[in-house]
């Protein structure tokens, strides 16, 4: 009797955990050729059941056999041709679905998945799901244009490109084409502008093509591509310097701030009011500088001036000295006669106050008076 009781109890133990470890998955999947599909199979873990192997199983046209396993040893792929195509999530428990990468026509076929658990009375649990695997060829799909700037009205210079996107078996190839022109632009997913110029404006489209679509191509919609004029911008090449005048004095355009002159419009450029406001400071502040050189520079020549003057040697001063006693002389040998100058005639006041040079006048004009018949013998001489 307590046989019969531990073995109902071990069976409805079996039974409990055989209803929570039911395999979820699809009976059937199609896959697109030359793209990845993953074959969805899934459990919920139980506490006291162990995941002992996983298999997966293939039975295809090209015959059958295991194509990966994993058990206490690792992960194995058995079958040469998924080798490096095939994998399986290892850090999410109770996932133990297939990816198949780059597939292709021969791996249409049934894929079985079956896990095999070990409960905490040692039994042994297995379970599988079957999963039937479609491989088709899909025509390229109509491709999308997309920007990689937040528009397409750029300003000249910038840089910028567009990508065209399409569904559809890979490899999808895409070409480029400007409207008005036959010839395709380029050849590719993406068609870049590292510098824009006004002549690049126009509508653009692209092409996408596969194998899988007969060769015929799909076309996406246009898109209008603006390039404005590129802003006026006056910079200060570097090392250069010029004299300009303006309101507050000569200013150096070394000194003027470097900024660019846009419209008002522009964003990221400096302000206007900005810009004038540091120009004023600049030439506010090189005209007070100016100013103090040149009330400098008349100080020091007002004191060089006023130095030279007095070191003058006062021998160099010439006075014209009109003797009037020796006219005089020679007038009264002719019989001329003249009223002779007073002594105080002959007093000369020299300005500068200087009583050497008096002193020799008058000695001058006194030896012409004492002696007179030295000059009546030369006026007489002379008749």
């Amino acid at each position: 009797m307590g046989r019969m009781l531990r073995a109902a109890v071990l069976l409805s133990s079996f039974l409990h955990c055989s209803a929570f470890l039911d395999l979820s998955g699809l009976s059937e999947i199609k896959g697109v050729w030359k793209d990845s599909v993953t074959l969805p199979c899934a459990y919920v873990p139980v506490e006291d059941l162990v995941q002992q192997t996983l298999t997966w199983t293939v039975v295809h046209d090209e015959g059958s056999g295991t194509i990966f396993r994993r058990d206490d040893s690792g992960d194995h792929v058995l079958l040469a041709e998924y080798r490096d195509r095939v994998s399986i999530p290892k850090d999410a428990p109770g996932n133990v679905s297939l990816l198949i990468l780059s597939l292709e026509i021969s791996d249409r076929g049934t894929y079985t998945c079956q896990v095999t658990w070990r409960d905490s009375n040692n039994s042994l649990i297995a379970k599988e799901i079957t999963t039937s695997l479609e491989v088709v060829k899909v025509a390229a799909t109509k491709p999308i244009i997309r920007a990689a700037g937040p528009g397409l009205t750029l300003p000249a210079g910038a840089s910028t490109r567009l990508s065209c996107e399409a569904g559809g078996s890979p490899p999808i190839s895409y070409r480029w084409f400007r409207a008005g022109r036959a010839e395709p632009l380029s050849s590719g997913a993406e068609l870049a502008w590292p510098s824009l110029r006004p002549s690049d404006s126009g509508t653009y489209f692209c092409e996408a093509h596969n194998r899988a679509g007969a060769g015929a191509a799909q076309r996406s919609d246009a898109v209008q591509l603006t390039v404005t004029e590129k802003p006026q911008t006056e910079l200060v090449p570097a090392g250069t310097s010029g004299i300009s005048w303006t309101p507050w004095g000569p200013t150096t355009t070394a000194d003027l701030p470097i900024t660019a002159t846009t419209s008002e419009s522009g964003v990221g450029y400096p302000g206007k009011n900005e810009t004038i406001r540091d120009f004023q400071r600049t030439g506010l502040s090189l005209y007070l500088v100016v100013l103090i050189a040149v009330v400098c520079g008349a100080v020091v020549f007002l004191v060089i001036s006023l130095i030279t003057c007095m070191r003058k040697p006062r021998d160099t001063q010439v006075y014209d000295v009109k003797l009037h006693n020796l006219r005089a002389a020679a007038s009264s040998s002719t019989g001329h006669y003249e009223e002779p100058i007073s002594a105080t005639e002959n007093s000369y006041v020299m300005e500068l106050g200087e009583n050497k040079v008096s002193q020799e006048v008058n000695k001058n004009v006194s030896g012409c008076v004492a002696n007179p018949q030295e000059s009546e013998y030369e006026v007489g001489d002379t008749s």
